[in-house]
C-alpha cells in the first residue's frame, strides 16, 4: 500500500497493513507495493487503486462490524483560548536522517513550544507519545468557513488550524483547485468507539495495524485535518496522492503552517503507511524550515524516538 491507511474492510482480498509490515520486515515490501497498488517507491509516488480503504483518520466511525458509519457528534463550543504562537526554529538545528531511522535522528530546532502539551501547535502524537490528559478537549473549537464534506465535531479544528485552513483553501482555490474538510476534530470517545469497531472485528492486534487506540490521535488535538478533492474522488484511497487537491497540498501546504504528517515510506518512523490527505498543522516557520530541509517527519525534525508500534 502506499498510504496510511487502516488496511482493508473485513473480507477484503486486499492485504492488511499487518500483512504488509510483515513483508516489509522480510525485505520484499517493494514487490509487493508494486503488486498491490501499483505504486514505486520514488520521491513522488502516484499510487492508484479503486478500492476504497477505511482509516481511522477518516471521516467515519467505524461501527461494530468493520463498516464506516458517519460521524455526527457534535463537540461543545468553548472560550478561544489562543495557542502560543509559532516561532523559527533553530538555523543551526542539524538536518535529519532518513526515515528508516530507529532513535533520534537529529537534535531538532530550538524548542521554542512543547512537545508534550495537546495545547501547543507542536505536540508530537504517535504511538509511544499519548495525549496527556488522554480525554483532552481544545478548548477553542470552531468551524472553519471552507467547504465541508462532514459536519457536527468533524468539521470542527482548534481556532489556530482552522484560521490557518482557510488561508490555505482561498489560496488553493485561486490556483483552480477545490480542497474539501473530510475529517477534523475526533472526540476521545469517538475515537473509543472507532478504535472498538476494528477491535470487535479483527481483534486488538489487527486494530493496532488500522486505528489509534483511544488518546493516541492527533484528530483529538483540533491541530490536524483530513483533506478532501473538490471532485469527490479517491477519498481516503491510494489514489487521492493523484487527485490536484493532494498535488497542491504536497507542494504549498507549508506555506499555510502544514505538513502532510504520514509521510510516503515513512512509516518505520511515524507507525502508519502513507496517507497524502492527513494536514498536520505545526506554523509557518517550522512547516517552512522542514520543506526547505527535506525533513519527512515531525519525529525526526524534533529528534525523537521512532514510533513503528505501540511499546
Amino acid at each position: 500500500m502506499c498510504h496510511d491507511s487502516a488496511g482493508t474492510s473485513p473480507g477484503s482480498a486486499t492485504p492488511s497493513r499487518r500483512t504488509l509490515g510483515r513483508l516489509l520486515a522480510a525485505g520484499t515490501a517493494l514487490a509487493v507495493l508494486a503488486a498491490v497498488a501499483g505504486c514505486s517507491p520514488g520521491s513522488s509516488p502516484e499510487p492508484s487503486s479503486s478500492t476504497a480503504v477505511p482509516t481511522e483518520r477518516s471521516s467515519a466511525a467505524v461501527s461494530a462490524s468493520g463498516s464506516p458509519t458517519a460521524t455526527t457528534t457534535s463537540a461543545g463550543m468553548a472560550t478561544a483560548t489562543t495557542p502560543p504562537a509559532d516561532a523559527a526554529p533553530s538555523a543551526s538545528a542539524p538536518a535529519a536522517s532518513g526515515p528508516a531511522a530507529s532513535g533520534p535522528a537529529a537534535s531538532g530546532p530550538a524548542r521554542k513550544h512543547s512537545l508534550t502539551d495537546p495545547a501547543s501547535p507542536w505536540v508530537v502524537v504517535n504511538k509511544h507519545r499519548p495525549l496527556s490528559p488522554a480525554t483532552f478537549v481544545p478548548p477553542d473549537l470552531v468551524q472553519p468557513a471552507v467547504r465541508l464534506a462532514v459536519s457536527g465535531e468533524a468539521a470542527q479544528l482548534n481556532s489556530t488550524t482552522a484560521a490557518a485552513a482557510e488561508r490555505m483553501f482561498a489560496a488553493a482555490a485561486a490556483d483552480g483547485v477545490i480542497l474539501t474538510l473530510a475529517s477534523g476534530y475526533r472526540s476521545y470517545a469517538t475515537q473509543t468507539a472507532t478504535y472498538n469497531g476494528y477491535a470487535n472485528a479483527r481483534g486488538r492486534a489487527e486494530a493496532d495495524t488500522a486505528s489509534a487506540r483511544p488518546g493516541y490521535s492527533e484528530h483529538q488535538t483540533g491541530w490536524s485535518f483530513d483533506i478532501g478533492d473538490g471532485g469527490g474522488a479517491c477519498s481516503f484511497q491510494p489514489c487521492f496522492a493523484e487527485q490536484p487537491a493532494a498535488v497542491w497540498a504536497k507542494a504549498n501546504a507549508h506555506r499555510f503552517g502544514f505538513v502532510v504528517r504520514y509521510p510516503w515510506m515513512a512509516h518505520p518512523v511515524t507507525g502508519y503507511f502513507y496517507e497524502p490527505w492527513h494536514l498536520r498543522y505545526i506554523g509557518t516557520e517550522a512547516a517552512g524550515d522542514m520543506h526547505k530541509r527535506g525533513v519527512a517527519t515531525l519525529e525526526e525534525y524534533f529528534g525523537l524516538e521512532a514510533a513503528p508500534a505501540y511499546r
